[in-house]
């Protein structure tokens, strides 16, 4: 097993020394540290208490680049992957707020609280309000909820007297700034002053700090020039270079990327790779963003900046991350590793994850990650965030390329909440593997694109009465199963997402295999 490469060490300073540049004391930011500072005392004394009064208002937006976040289908109902955290109403004295784009079906919201481990549906559905915006417009949910003083009255009028409150939020924006501002609660979240540490660029340069190793490449980048450039010098260094990846700073699930393929081509004559990349640029860069045009993704990348870095071929080849949460106490978390499963015509596309990542190599990048993590509450980082490597095998040695930090919700963390919820238990790092609060071993396989044009029609009603009749529901008896969500998504874009629970990683896929099956088959009913 290969041990994560690290750098001389440097100090980490103790959570009370990590400072902010000075800012106006009337400005956003400052206002927004000051309620931060209250977070804290509620993490330190609240959190640990089942029985304390607490109120969570849920803002699942994804406040993310509007353009290509519009190329994923039925993005909207998106904001129901947290709804994993109703799981918090097991906690008899925990007020949930929930707030959405559109209505949530009330099938989708009973199906979640009959999950509910110790706790009656209808005492849950007493400490629930659920909010909406009744606007399905493709832009992110925390601009339509500020667009909305009468809802904001609403929130805070839904937060009982005497409770600690707290905004849990997909990722943290300077919107979602401004509404914490507007309703005095702090978000358990990163500062936004500090996103652009989660940036492509930022990311090789955090990785470089801590000894880890990252593709070659090029970060920095703004114009079509500067990537010209930058495929030249790479082709030239790894004359045997075959593809290289052109990064958007702020993609996501590889929707900003572009894949430009060198082929087998020979040096041009002229030994002037910037001027054969200039004449073939466009016809050789493949964007992976469904309708995201050429010009479109070159101006995005003027708008954001960007990286090139070099393909990692590699004949045994895996795509491992590494989940961490930075606690207000300043205590570094490494929370879960998974094996992506990457898709679409470039393979840049997350498809799904199995959980924990191989054994092979699990410790070894949570390790890793753990290092990352430190790095970055030093610089003031707080809340859940993710780190994807690139892992080729070498002659029976696992090299790990670090390729990126997201500070933010993933595609990881809903099914690993549900985990938790469902089987009070945690990820050892130091093992490679979740135990349940019994001390049982748990594995899943999560997908959010489970689609076909097959499933268009099925209403969630529908969902719920073919998982009855075929036995596909989760079985608290056995902690094994079948949950769904992006159940909205399905009548009308023929997709949904689903974990799979299983006491191993094979029964955990079966359970996949199975419910491919049956939707396949009621589809075709339909059809």
């Amino acid at each position: 097993m290969q041990e994560p490469i690290i750098a001389q060490p440097y100090i980490v300073p103790q959570v009370d020394d990590i400072t902010f540049a000075p800012v106006d004391e009337g400005s956003e930011s400052a206002i927004f540290r000051r309620i931060q500072e209250r977070f804290r005392e509620q993490f330190e004394k609240a959190f640990p208490d089942k029985l304390s009064p607490k109120a969570v208002i849920i803002v699942p937006s994804l406040t993310l680049d509007q353009e290509i976040l519009s190329k994923v289908k039925g993005v909207v109902h998106y904001e129901e992957r947290l709804l994993c955290l109703l799981m918090l109403l097991r906690m008899p004295r925990t007020h949930v707020i929930y707030l959405t784009s559109t209505t949530i079906d009330p099938a989708i919201i009973d199906y979640y609280l009959h999950l509910l481990p110790g706790i009656t549906g209808y005492h849950a559905l007493q400490r629930l309000t659920l909010l909406s915006c009744y606007d399905a417009s493709p832009r992110a949910l925390t601009e339509k909820i500020l667009e909305r003083p009468r809802l904001i009255e609403r929130i805070k009028k839904s937060i009982p007297e005497g409770c600690s409150a707290h905004m849990a939020c997909f990722n943290v924006t300077h919107l979602e700034r401004s509404l914490a501002i507007q309703l005095d609660v702090p978000i358990f979240g990163c500062d936004p002053d500090l996103l652009h540490l989660g940036s492509k660029s930022s990311s090789r340069k955090v990785f470089r700090e801590c000894g880890l190793l990252v593709p070659e490449g090029f970060e920095d980048l703004v114009t079509a020039e500067d990537i010209i450039g930058a495929l030249a010098k790479l082709k030239r260094k790894i004359p045997g270079l075959r593809r290289a990846v052109v990064k958007i700073n702020d993609g996501f699930s590889g929707e900003g990327n572009g894949i430009f393929s060198f082929g087998n081509t020979q040096p041009p004559t002229s030994g002037d790779w910037e001027k054969w990349i200039g004449e073939h640029f466009r016809e050789q860069l493949k964007i992976v963003a469904d309708d995201l045009t050429f010009e479109a993704f070159l101006a995005k990348y003027q708008e954001l900046g960007g990286i090139v870095e070099a393909f990692v071929e590699g004949d045994i080849k895996e795509s491992p991350s590494v989940q961490c949460r930075i606690d207000p106490d300043g205590e570094c978390r490494v929370v879960s590793t998974h094996d992506q499963l990457l898709g679409g015509e470039s393979g840049q596309v997350f498809l799904g994850a199995y959980f924990p990542a191989q054994e092979e190599y699990a410790i070894a990048i949570g390790r890793m990650g753990k290092v990352v993590a430190e790095n970055l509450r030093a610089k003031g980082v707080l809340g859940r965030f993710a780190i994807d490597f690139i892992s080729e095998k070498e002659g029976g040695t696992w090299k790990h390329y670090a390729i990126e930090i997201n500070l933010r919700k993933g595609g990881t963390t809903h099914p690993l909440l549900m985990l938790q919820f469902l089987t009070a238990g945690n990820y050892d790092p130091d093992q490679g593997q979740y135990y349940t609060a019994n001390g049982q071993v748990r594995y899943y396989f999560s997908s959010d694109n489970v689609k076909s044009e097959a499933y268009i029609g099925l209403t969630p009603h529908d969902l719920i009465d073919i998982a009855m009749m075929n036995d596909l529901h989760y079985d608290g008896t056995d902690q094994e199963g079948v949950i769904f969500h992006l159940i909205g998504a399905l009548s009308q874009f023929g997709k949904l997402g689903v974990i799979c629970i299983g006491k191993t990683a094979e029964r955990a896929r079966q359970f996949y295999d199975q419910i491919i099956a049956v939707l396949d088959k009621e589809g075709k009913k339909m059809h």
